[in-house]
């Protein structure tokens, strides 16, 4: 899954162009209409990696490869563990086409449009090292299957072209070509077909609906996604775009444009779900308007007590910061100042200690304690009245334990994040985000979270009945293999790489 990992993080700084060419098209068929409305769907999602521990290179690696874009409810059964080495990355398993077929695909809230290898792919790769065995897909395999022309609205309107190029002709495809940050590439053309995804039906019950949904054919890749260590059957986007499978499943009404999730750092897996969610209640910040990721305003923060307000002079938002809220990264990346004064607060509480710098990114320290009793909380105030807090256990994670002693390191980063503007930002993942309900209202355009047990459930109301049903959590790690410390630290380095060029 290293290279779906390396897709998801570059795509947020992907740069996306609109080849329109001929492509051998695949065999046209009509699409038959779905009735199926007011519906709740589910679908099992799974974590990449396994265990908090890992090695540190892999943490920023990971990161960068992932930064490199009547109603119901839809519910992502969730797996895994919800640690820093592994967060970063969950994937779905949904199915596509007329036989439906299984495809295992990447969850990214970074990203928006769905895409999958298809069975003439060049250089992608045959197998995958999470244990998870690959499926390609076969336009022609499909009756319900069908190719998207180049003077499509779908094809004109995610490429923002007022009329199809002088090129093309009726009889060619929508072609894509994406360049990720580390190099690597994937290319191919968009085909329509039946999304096979689990609706609630009752609580903790589910069963199988269609939405018909444009997706990605990939037909070429290289670089880093031709590897096998981390392969995926694809990507499923939720970013804002009109693009993404949830906005096309909202506009043909089937769910609201909101999901949640529920990331379970203590017992692996949790909760993805798709609609409204009737319980726990969520108190959200609103989303900066204009943006292609989830951003927030972040007016002060505070180390154990003690309130830190931006400088007003220094921000042209009148000392405010804007914050990316991304379920995708693993770790939490600051600004350099203020990077160095959370850390300096937090190292203050503890001088005795003996700290050390590894893999030159790492601040790390031998400790025999509980790490919530030595190190204070730290809180992140934004606005609208939401707070983010951030236990020591968090923001800190083992690395080797020998007897009674552990090797700690902290999850904080420093910089790498700038916007185009070039004003630092903020990114928020699954560090902070863990062990709390995470909520993407886009109808309201809003995101907010609470603490919350992920390993439980949640109430999701259907629009159709009025019902609320129970969606539980989930974890599905026996559907793959373990990855090893050194692969971990590798994926996090280029992670963080990957971004600071991408975005």
């Amino acid at each position: 899954m290293a290279n779906q990992g390396r897709l998801r993080s570059a795509l947020l700084g992907l740069v996306a162009a609109l080849l329109v060419s001929a492509l051998p098209p695949p065999a046209a068929s009509s699409l038959s209409s779905n009735n199926n409305n007011n519906n709740n769907i589910v679908m099992q999602v799974h974590h990449k990696f396994k265990g908090r521990s890992g090695d540190l290179v892999s943490m920023r690696s990971h990161d960068s490869a992932r930064h490199g874009r009547l109603l119901s409810s839809l519910d992502l059964q969730l797996g895994g563990n919800g640690s820093p080495t592994d967060t970063g990355l969950y994937y779905a398993k949904i199915g596509i086409g007329t036989p439906s077929k299984d495809y295992f695909v990447q969850v990214d809230t970074g990203s928006d449009i769905l895409w999958v290898n298809c069975i003439d792919c060049h250089k992608c790769p045959k197998k995958s090292d999470l244990g998870v065995e690959l499926t390609f897909y076969d336009p022609r395999g499909s009756s319900t299957g069908t190719m998207v022309n180049c003077d499509n609205d779908f094809c004109l309107s995610t490429y923002d072209l007022n009329a199809p190029l002088p090129t093309c002709k009726s009889d060619m495809g929508c072609e894509y070509s994406i360049t990720y940050g580390d190099g690597s590439t994937t290319s191919g053309y968009f085909v329509k077909d039946y999304i096979q995804l689990d609706q609630a039906t009752g609580n903790l019950k589910t069963s199988s609906m269609n939405s018909t949904v444009t997706f990605g054919c990939t037909v070429k890749q290289s670089g880093g996604l031709e590897t096998s260590a981390e392969a995926l059957d694809g990507i499923v986007g939720f970013g804002q775009s009109n693009s993404s499978m949830l906005s096309q499943i909202a506009a043909a009404g089937k769910v609201k444009k909101i999901f949640a999730h529920c990331l379970d750092s203590m017992n692996g897996g949790g909760i993805f779900a798709i609609g409204e969610v009737v319980q726990p209640k969520v108190n959200t910040t609103p989303l900066v308007p204009h943006q292609s990721h989830y951003n927030v305003i972040m007016k002060a923060y505070e180390v154990d007590g003690d309130v830190v307000e931006f400088p007003t002079l220094l921000f042209s938002s009148g000392g405010t910061m804007e914050a990316i809220v991304d379920s995708g990264t693993t770790l939490t990346y600051f600004p350099g100042s203020m990077y160095n004064t959370i850390m300096s607060k937090i190292l203050s509480k503890q001088p005795q200690l003996k700290f050390q710098t590894i893999e030159q990114q790492f601040t790390c320290f031998t400790f025999s304690g509980n790490v919530d009793d030595a190190f204070p909380v730290v809180r992140f105030h934004f606005e609208g009245s939401l707070s983010l807090t951030v236990y020591p256990h968090d923001y800190l994670f083992p690395v080797h334990t020998n007897g009674l002693e552990s090797e700690w390191c902290f999850g904080w980063q420093n910089g790498g994040m700038q916007s185009q503007d070039g004003d630092d930002l903020i990114l928020l993942g699954d560090l902070v985000l863990s062990n709390k309900l995470v909520l993407y209202d886009l109808e309201k355009q809003a995101v907010g979270w609470v603490e919350y047990n992920c390993s439980s459930h949640i109430s999701m109301k259907d629009q159709a009945s009025g019902s609320t049903y129970l969606v539980g959590a989930h974890d599905l790690n026996s559907a793959a293999t373990s990855i090893t410390p050194s692969l971990l630290i590798l994926l996090a380095c280029l992670h963080a790489l990957l971004y600071h060029f991408a975005v």
